[in-house]
This record gives C-alpha cells, sequence and structure tokens, in this order.
C-alpha cells in the first residue's frame, strides 16, 4: 500500500523561495509540498546536515514547577524540572520507553500532562519501519512523576500506518483525550480504489489516567497529513479541537470540533456532522504545510486562534477569533512579522499572549504579542534572539501564569514569564 505523506516545508524555506512560489499551486506543489518522489527531483543535489531533534514538551505541575521531556544527544527521551523559570534545572532524567525511537521534531515532538490525584502522562510517536508512519504511545505515573510504567500504545489499531502528531489534554472531569492523525481510512480507500482526500482525526479516552483506552472514534475524515492538533478546554470542562483540514478541493483551511465524551451527542461523528469551518483563507495547495494551529479560550465566549496560511496571494501567520461554535468571527489579522512562523497562543481570561520564531536573514527572533483586554489591542515584545538550531516556541499556563519556552541547541531551554 502506497503512503503519499507529502513532504513538508519549514516557513524559513518558504521566505526564501519568495511570495512568487506561495501563489503558483502547481509550483507549491513540486517544490514546497508535494510528494516525496517531487521533492526529491526538485531538491538541490547537495547534502545537508540533518537537524537536530529538539522538540520538547513542556507543562506546569501542581506545585508551580516547570517539567519538561526531550530527546538528549544519544536520542533517549528525558525529562527535566526547574522551580526558578528555568534558571536552574534538575539532572536530565531518563525515561525508559523499552527502547522506541521517539519522534521529537517541532510539530511531532514529545508531550506531557498532568492529572488528578499524581497522575502524570508523557505521550510520544514512536516512528515503525515503513516511512512516514508510527503508533503513539503512552508513559504513565501515578506517584507524582517518581516512578512511570512501561510504555503502551492508546490505539487499538495497530496497522503500521500512520498513526501521528498526537496531542492529550485532561479535561476537568480528569479524563484523559488522546487525539491523532491516522490513516486507516485512506488505507480502506486505496485497497477499494477509491480516492481519499488527506488523513483522518481520531481520538480516544482514558477515565483511569491512561491505564486503559476506549474505542478509537473517528472525529473527522480528511485532514491535513501533518500539522499539529491544537486543544483548549471548554467552558463546560471538556476539549476542542482545531487542525488543518483538506476541503473540497485541496483546500486547506483549518477545522475545529469539540470532543464530547464517549457516546457523547454532541461530538461530530455521532451527530452525524461534520467540523466547522475555522479559517478562510481560501489555501489551494496539493500538500501539507507541515505548521499547525494554536487554540485557547477567550473571556467573552470563542476562541483566540493562531494559524499560517496563503490569503489573497499573501503567506502569513494569523491570529483571528472564533465563536462559540468554532467558526471565525470578525477580522484574521497578520501577526507584526513577516517572518513569522509555528505560533502558539495562551489566555489568563481577557490577557492573551502570542509568541512565534521568525528568521530575518541572519538570527532567529523569538517574539511575543500581548493584550490585556482579550485581543482588541496587542503590544509586542522581543524575547530573544539566536543563531542556532531551535525548536518551535511554546507556552504553557497554569491559570495563574503562562511562561513561554524556547529550546536551542546551543544552550538548552530559555524561559520568560510573559502573562
Amino acid at each position: 500500500m502506497r503512503n503519499d505523506t507529502p513532504t513538508p516545508i519549514t516557513r524559513r524555506q518558504a521566505l526564501r523561495v519568495g511570495a512568487a512560489l506561495w501563489l503558483a499551486p502547481a509550483l507549491a506543489a513540486q517544490a514546497q509540498h508535494g510528494g516525496h518522489e517531487a521533492a526529491a527531483a526538485s531538491a538541490p543535489r547537495t547534502a545537508r546536515r540533518p537537524r537536530p531533534p529538539l522538540g520538547m514538551g513542556a507543562a506546569l505541575a501542581p506545585d508551580g514547577a516547570l517539567w519538561v521531556v526531550m530527546l538528549d544527544s544519544t536520542g533517549r527521551l528525558q525529562l527535566q524540572t526547574s522551580t526558578d523559570l528555568g534558571r536552574h534545572w534538575t539532572a536530565p532524567r531518563p525515561l525508559d520507553t523499552a527502547g522506541d525511537p521517539v519522534s521529537a521534531d517541532g510539530e511531532n515532538h514529545p508531550k506531557i500532562a498532568f492529572g488528578r490525584g499524581g497522575q502524570v502522562v508523557v505521550a510520544y510517536t514512536q516512528p515503525l519501519a515503513r516511512p512516514n508512519t508510527g503508533q503513539v504511545r503512552l508513559l504513565r505515573s501515578t506517584d507524582a512523576g517518581a516512578s512511570f510504567a512501561p510504555p503502551v500504545t492508546v490505539h487499538r489499531d495497530r496497522q503500521v500506518i500512520t498513526h501521528r502528531f498526537e496531542s492529550i489534554a485532561f479535561d476537568a472531569r480528569g479524563v484523559l483525550h488522546v487525539v491523532w492523525i491516522d490513516k486507516r481510512d485512506l488505507e480502506a480507500a486505496q485497497a477499494a480504489g477509491q480516492a481519499y482526500a488527506g488523513a483522518a482525526i481520531y481520538r480516544n479516552e482514558s477515565a483511569d489516567g491512561g491505564a486503559s483506552f476506549g474505542p478509537d472514534l473517528k472525529v473527522a475524515d480528511h485532514s491535513c497529513e501533518c500539522c499539529r492538533i491544537a486543544l483548549a478546554p471548554t467552558p463546560e470542562g471538556g476539549v476542542a479541537a482545531m487542525w488543518r483540514h483538506v476541503w473540497p478541493v485541496n483546500l486547506r483551511d483549518h477545522a475545529f470540533a469539540r470532543l464530547g465524551g464517549t457516546g457523547d451527542a454532541s461530538a461530530p461523528a455521532a451527530r452525524g456532522a461534520g467540523p466547522v469551518r475555522a479559517s478562510q483563507d481560501g489555501w489551494v495547495v496539493q500538500g501539507c504545510p507541515h505548521h499547525g494551529p494554536g487554540l485557547a479560550p477567550a473571556a467573552d465566549g470563542g476562541w483566540h486562534a493562531v494559524w499560517f496560511g496563503v490569503r489573497d496571494g499573501q503567506p502569513g501567520v494569523r491570529h483571528g477569533r472564533l465563536d462559540a461554535a468554532g467558526a471565525p468571527h470578525g477580522n484574521a489579522r497578520l501577526l507584526p512579522d513577516a517572518a513569522a512562523d509555528h505560533a502558539s497562543v495562551a489566555t489568563l481570561g481577557p490577557r492573551v499572549a502570542i509568541v512565534w520564531r521568525g528568521f530575518d536573514g541572519e538570527a532567529t527572533r523569538w517574539r511575543a504579542w500581548l493584550s490585556e483586554d482579550d485581543g482588541a489591542r496587542f503590544t509586542l515584545r522581543e524575547l530573544g534572539h539566536s543563531r542556532a538550531e531551535n525548536d518551535h516556541p511554546r507556552l504553557v499556563s497554569d491559570g495563574h501564569r503562562v511562561l513561554a519556552l524556547w529550546r536551542l541547541a546551543d544552550e538548552g531551554v530559555r524561559v520568560v514569564q510573559v502573562l
């Protein structure tokens, strides 16, 4: 069976080839977002040093300590904590993945989340033998991270296909939600000689902190193949998701859905409804941009969202408001940085933080856009810069503060409190 995951392109590469390339879908499909064969044919024949696997996950523990999970220089998954905004870190502590290799790029990186009663979970994608395949694995602790059980596969489908780009979150009931990109429906369609665009979004739930999981539930067909999934809490105590979707035909705008409980009639699959279209860029491109969205609740209802897209020929990262159903509300606006990529958003009541990185031709700049009035006005803040290889910027919150994190190859993790 074929695997049609397109070759991703970074925002930095897109800026180098110029806006003209973004405006030509045929060229974009070949040079930016095409299949592996097209990319290989058009790629320069010069060798390029592999990028270090700097993707990390982070979360604030119930006691306020900052925890990060990432790969060390030998490819082992490790855990570190800090109680002083990253000025000092505990010694790296290896986590036993039973020999699993771990994906740790920017869009598909390890994640960590805290539940009730000392529950801690670490999720990651284990790459499998076929290219662009994997399974979602989970480490769980019931003693506040003092020890972790051996890794388990969270989904029931065990085909050697794509189960990747997972996101995790505990809801207000203490239920763990795992959401991932899945290609079982693409594989079935290809076997039947039928067309199928993109992949699918699947999820499941665990009511016991990852000790067991319910059935695999399809959220939506036709997701983009390799963009991260954003999760955010709902006002009712549940979880909402936003992802890049493949709308007819190859229109790569975003989709939104609330993730109801197992059997919940509010879930899209349960009520026979499709997801809500959450962005209106109208970007038609044959391939995956490898650039997922961010999502956070708004103080006056609805959501704050950030995403990359091309609208009316203008590429860029935008901030927009979504209504309570997840549909666009008002006008989206470009971030104040033409080079911005891989933005994240977090909120504390009416306070909003958006962080991103952007390459200016010499160094990568780390910036924040901050609002005190639910996004009516923003102030730009410079957080730092570096010439080293670096991870996507991250935001973490415990409901009392918001921290921005940025991992650099030459100095480790920088931390700045932004809210």
